[in-house]
């Protein structure tokens, strides 16, 4: 049973589930509409992958120093995370985005032409993949000061 005590693997898993939730009250407030999936959902405020990461990496460097190897791995880790959160996976988001309106326009077409048939079954892709920088920026500090907290708290 000693996953259970596992410190660097629960304060990652504690910032996933709290950057996960912190996401809906944000919606709610920029839109007035309460979003409930955004809990299972990709992109948005804060990043729960970069939550994660300095979690994780925070916690190693707490139990095992900053000069050891399994820091800089999960260090290296970390920066590879939040680089792709804010590159590939944004930009993937954006050509979501693009198709969607493509898909769009194409049924606007077939209306107008009626020859062609609808393609409204067709299934929406996700938009929201990656992150805008200070989405990554404030899901990093958010994993590094719960892990702070939680060491605090539990030792």
């Amino acid at each position: 049973m000693e996953i259970f005590l596992n410190y660097p693997l629960w304060s990652a898993l504690i910032a996933i589930i709290t950057a996960q939730f912190i996401k809906i009250p944000l919606a709610f407030i920029a839109t007035r509409k309460l979003n409930f999936e955004l809990f299972t959902s990709t992109g948005g405020m804060p990043s729960s992958h970069s939550a994660a990461v300095t979690a994780l990496s925070t916690a190693v460097a707490i139990e095992l120093g900053l000069d050891s190897p399994v820091f800089a791995a999960t260090a290296i880790l970390g920066i590879i995370v939040m680089f792709d959160a804010t590159g590939v996976r944004r930009h993937a988001g954006y050509h979501a985005t693009v198709l969607n309106q493509l898909v769009a326009d194409f049924n606007k077409l077939v209306d107008e032409v009626k020859t062609w048939p609808k393609k409204e079954d067709s299934e929406k892709l996700k938009e929201l993949l990656g992150h805008q920088p200070i989405e990554v920026f404030f899901g990093a500090l958010l994993g590094i000061f719960l892990t702070l907290g939680l060491y605090n708290w539990i030792f």
